[in-house]
């Protein structure tokens, strides 16, 4: 936040993990949060930093991230507003595991580990939520191994557009990705090059599965798309 705004509740009551607190809760939070502003693709985690806070996203979105030894980028998964972030360092104390940037100009606000760790033994209600989040986490990361491992390179780029399909709508067997998703950005999700997503890209619009419109992405046979992926 700009010098002099005292921070609020407010910023906090969209935020998942915390709904349903008290707003005297929420307000000694907010007191106890460093509010910060981060400008589009302003680095706001590194990875091995040995901070340990935990980061509400108040708003915009972040990407988390971080790089092979041969430079190349690996994306773990964007996070939207109302979710938060940074927890594992904040509960086992090592340093970050990955890279955090804003995608969007975003706010934050970082708890410290003691008052997250306070908040935890004072609030069964986040703490239970925290438990189901890393359990969802281990879940999602343990699906991610297991396509990596599994499916070629094709199939994971088939797969990512139809969750980008699906999570778009469906309707008559149509989806509509507005913007068009990055080419970069998907090979950074199924941990491929960026040439290999322009390939598949031109091959299912060869097959009528995609076509391009201004400056969205017609899925225009999602079905086809979802037996692609099922073939597989």
């Amino acid at each position: 936040m700009s010098p002099g705004v005292q921070p609020i509740s407010l910023g906090l009551r969209n935020i998942e993990l915390l709904a349903g607190l008290s707003k005297q809760r929420l307000e000694a939070l907010a007191r106890q949060c460093a509010w910060r502003n981060h400008e589009k693709g302003q680095s706001i985690i590194s990875r091995e930093a040995d901070d340990g806070g935990v980061y509400f996203l108040v708003t915009g979105r972040v990407r988390v991230t971080t790089y092979s030894q041969a430079g190349r980028e690996v994306t773990f998964r964007d996070i939207e507003a109302g979710e938060m972030f940074g927890e594992l360092a904040a509960i086992d104390g090592g340093p970050r595991s990955a890279d955090v940037v804003a995608l969007d100009g975003a706010l934050t606000a970082a708890l410290p580990p003691a008052a997250f760790w306070q908040l935890l033994r004072e609030e069964a209600l986040v703490a239970e939520r925290v438990v189901r989040r890393l359990g969802n986490l281990v879940r999602l990361l343990s699906e991610r191994v297991l396509d990596l491992s599994t499916r070629p390179v094709p199939t994971r780029i088939h797969a990512e557009l139809l969750r980008l399909a699906r999570e778009a709508g469906v309707k008559e067997n149509r989806a509509r990705l507005s913007p068009a998703p990055r080419q970069a950005d998907i090979a950074s999700l199924v941990s491929t090059y960026r040439e290999q997503v322009t390939r598949e890209f031109s091959a299912l619009t060869r097959a009528g599965i995609l076509a391009k419109e201004k400056e969205a992405l017609l899925v225009c046979d999602v079905k086809r798309l979802e037996a692609l992926v099922g073939q597989a």
